[in-house]
């Protein structure tokens, strides 16, 4: 079981790396061969047990089989390109919780039937919709399960691309949604006949969907009853698996306290939850002697255990977290069921095993790893031990085991990880267990039937949150509460992993402490030294908006943060943060915020509460803590690279857009090449800079100006900067249509190469080296996987299509 459990992970993690999915045939060559070595080996074997390594084998491809034909079912699901960013009218039914942001309505939307231009078209997987609000186009009252006819239109999954960064896409993929996109104003471009009603109920909630009006209807009674308490979110998610209402900060203390895991209904509280059924049912069911004599008692307490935690798990939506631990929880009830003793690790195997073959892609998710190897470290730790002493000696090993056990894969998959965690979760996890979780749970029912007893109960439940917060918070206030480092190189984990091992290993094992070595890889890890006189530039993925990075061998230079959205989410914290962790910086030597445009400004806070930053420079200093004024002639050297600062200045005339032209515009020059990047200057900008400097602005590499704007890169600047690759930042099929298609004409009747962040992701260049310029590295196509948007045409913008070529990326422009 242990073996064919490793296999079945081995395959349908293997499945991941892929760019591109195996073909039908390989597969079915694949099954075949599976089916003949299975039969084979059960002839050869009869009533002998199989080889070691066979089971491995067999697992491996069965697993791998799985995940692939898993994921040709949802890539079959696509939404066709020829739909995007077309109106389309859709029928189906609401099928996710309501979430407002802002003065925007999200809901994923299942849909049954779509029609484009009067006629019917293949109907794509789920849907994440977004219903923006307007002074005159009010939303109606929206719930689960009510069946719609919306106008929307969609697009494909799309995801901001960078090292170090969250892969969102992967994210959707695994939830099974197949396109993005928002609701339309039902009085333009109807897309079926006028007579038809758009963006209408059709019916009302039916049975399908009768869990998730319960858990809308609890919702609405919890956030009645609590009123605006600040922790009232953190009761909802304990109650229901909804963590909507939890806000940044929150999130920001159960991440630096390692305690975020106390907010998703996952095996700790659906365990606690079966194991109060299991010893309430086993403690009553031994008060009748006749019910004791037909059925143990312990088969009882199972059964209700497994009721329970059943329960709970739908109340969470049965969310793949809720799903792996109600699998989990099943495993250990039924071998109690059946009377059967099993030893810990064959009920892993056997859990581990059920919830890949029931989601083979549950293997994308960071959780699945950490849950699972969680039970695993607690399991080698506490097993085979002669003596375990009392009760908060065991907890307070399972708090240490947890913490070294975990700490390589939180370095890997976050980059960061809790150093107070054990003490955090020491009081933390008993106290919400035993106290908070229970009082949740019971005001919840009682608000079916008492609004008084539930609210007082979940009052009692905000109070125990209250009483733990203070700590929580103490700790997080801590500077080295969360350790934070870029990712270690695979070939440290399994070194970590062995050390780990030999560690945790049983009293009597020798130079158990020694094995600490095989941590060091992880914590000392350097990134790869920018010789002296070089420089690495990275135009980042913020979507519509600007953010580059410059390195030096010693020193960084951030230039733009991208934009902040409606829902508090910024890139600064979520896109830029991240990559600097995951190149081994620690602070920024300058910020350069070009103007106040929110797609240049937006990511500053976020950024700066998140890493520390020395020397702001900006057009617009009034609006930033500590920022100077950017001006024309600041200049200065970092380990042979020089920056020059040519705008604004008193040469520069407004004209157009005040705060457009009065971006900060900065030149770098690393040995040979130079890269010049010019904010959202626009016709009246340029023209200045080129009457002041003419040649001077010579450039290799151009951020392109406002974003391939039609009112920038006038035929007179890019004769000046001339230069020989030019990158547009800009987002996938943005409402600007950027960059607009003369302009791109503009840059092709230079020979320049082009690169855009929507289709390359973030985009890297080695200044000064020998092959600078021509080893461009995009993200998107290194970290290519099966499941991202591939670079095809795009109907919104046909003139800017760029495809991998060798090394590196040539134009495959249509002949104007």
């Amino acid at each position: 079981m242990r073996r064919m459990a490793l296999g079945f992970l081995i395959g349908t993690a293997g499945l991941q790396p892929l760019s591109v999915l195996p073909g039908r045939a390989f597969l079915l060559g694949l099954l075949v061969t599976l089916l003949m070595a299975v039969t084979a080996l059960a002839w050869f074997f009869r009533g002998r047990p199989w080889p070691v390594f066979m089971n491995l084998v067999i697992g491996t491809g069965m697993g791998f089989f799985m995940a692939s034909i898993i994921a040709h079912s949802l890539l079959a699901g696509a939404l066709p390109t020829e739909l995007e960013g077309q109106d389309v009218v859709v029928e189906g039914y609401i099928a996710s919780l309501p979430e407002w942001q802002g003065r925007r309505l999200r809901f994923q939307f299942v849909p049954h039937s779509l029609h484009w231009q009067g006629e019917i078209q293949a109907v794509p997987g789920k849907l994440l919709l977004s219903w923006y609000s307007r002074k005159e186009h009010k939303i109606p009252s929206v719930h689960v399960g009510e069946r719609w006819r919306l106008q929307v239109r969609l697009k494909r999954p799309h995801g901001f691309s960078n090292p170090g960064g969250f892969d969102y896409e992967a994210w959707l993929f695994q939830q099974g949604i197949r396109a993005k996109g928002y609701v339309r104003h039902a009085t333009k471009h109807p897309a079926v006949d006028a007579t038809v009603s758009l963006n209408q109920r059709l019916t009302p909630a039916g049975n399908a969907y009768r869990v998730g009006q319960l858990r809308e209807t609890l919702r609405t009674r919890i956030l009645a009853a609590l009123d605006d308490h600040p922790l009232r979110g953190i009761v909802l998610a304990l109650a229901i698996g909804d963590r909507q209402q939890i806000s940044q900060p929150q999130w920001d203390v159960l991440m630096r306290t390692g305690t975020n895991h106390l907010v998703a209904i996952s095996g700790l509280h659906v365990g606690l939850v079966a194991g109060f059924a299991f010893f309430l049912m086993h403690r009553l069911w031994r008060c009748s002697a006749h019910a004791v004599i037909h059925w143990p008692a312990a088969k009882a307490g199972a059964v209700a255990a497994l009721l329970a935690a059943a329960v709970y798990a739908m109340l969470a939506g049965f969310s793949v977290p809720t799903q792996r631990a109600l699998v989990m929880v099943a495993v250990v009830m039924l071998a109690i069921i059946v009377q059967r003793h099993t030893r810990p690790s064959h009920l892993l195997a056997l859990a581990l095993l059920l919830v890949l073959m029931i989601d083979p892609l549950a293997v994308m998710a960071a959780g699945f790893w950490l849950s699972f190897g969680a039970v695993a470290v607690i399991v080698y730790g506490m097993s085979g031990r002669l003596a375990m002493n009392s009760y908060w000696w065991r907890w307070g090993r399972v708090q240490w085991l947890v913490a070294v056990g975990l700490f390589p894969a939180l370095l890997l998959l976050f980059q960061q990880a809790s150093v107070v965690a054990p003490l955090a979760n020491l009081l933390a996890v008993p106290w919400v267990s035993l106290v908070t979780v229970p009082l949740t749970l019971l005001g919840s029912i009682c608000l079916g039937f008492s609004t008084t007893l539930g609210g007082w109960l979940l009052g009692l439940s905000t109070l125990s949150l209250d009483a733990l917060w203070w700590w929580l918070d103490g700790l997080a206030q801590w500077k080295l509460a969360a350790w934070q480092q870029m990712a270690p190189p695979l070939w440290a984990m399994p070194v970590a992993v062995m050390g780990i091992l030999w560690l945790l290993a049983p009293r009597g094992v020798p130079a158990r402490w020694v094995w600490l070595v095989g941590l060091l890889p992880l914590l000392f890890v350097s990134p790869a030294v920018i010789p002296q006189g070089q420089a690495r530039f990275t135009l980042l993925d913020v979507g519509q908006g600007l953010a580059a990075v410059v390195q030096t061998q010693n020193h960084v230079l951030v230039f733009d943060t991208g934009p902040q959205f409606s829902s508090g989410f910024n890139t600064g914290e979520a896109v830029v943060a991240p990559y600097l962790r995951a190149q081994g910086r620690r602070h920024i030597d300058t910020l350069v915020v070009s103007h106040g445009d929110n797609d240049h400004i937006g990511g500053v806070a976020g950024l700066r509460a998140t890493i520390s930053v020395q020397q702001v420079l900006s057009s617009v200093p009034q609006r930033i803590d500590g920022a100077e004024l950017c001006q024309a002639g600041q200049r200065w050297q970092w380990d042979g690279v020089i920056f020059t600062m040519l705008s604004p200045g008193k040469h520069v005339h407004v004209g157009g857009r005040e705060s457009n032209n009065r971006s900060c515009v900065l030149r770098v020059q690393a040995g040979e090449h130079s890269v010049l990047l010019t904010g959202d200057i626009e016709r009246a900008a340029e023209d200045e800079l080129v009457r002041v400097f003419g040649n001077k602005l010579a450039s290799d590499v151009l951020v392109a100006p406002h974003h391939g704007s039609r009112t920038s890169s006038t035929p007179a600047f890019l004769a000046a900067v001339s230069p020989t690759v030019a990158l547009f930042p800009v987002g996938y099929r943005n409402r600007y249509g950027f960059p607009k298609a003369h302009i791109v004409q503009r840059y092709r009747d230079q020979q320049v190469r082009l690169f855009d962040t929507a289709r390359h992701g973030a985009i890297e260049l080695q200044l000064g080296s020998k092959d600078g310029l021509d080893a461009v590295n995009t993200h998107r196509q290194q970290a290519a996987r099966y499941w991202h948007v591939k670079d095809k045409p795009d109907a919104k913008l046909p003139h800017l299509l760029i495809h991998p070529a060798d090394k590196t990326f040539q134009q495959n422009l249509p002949a104007k």
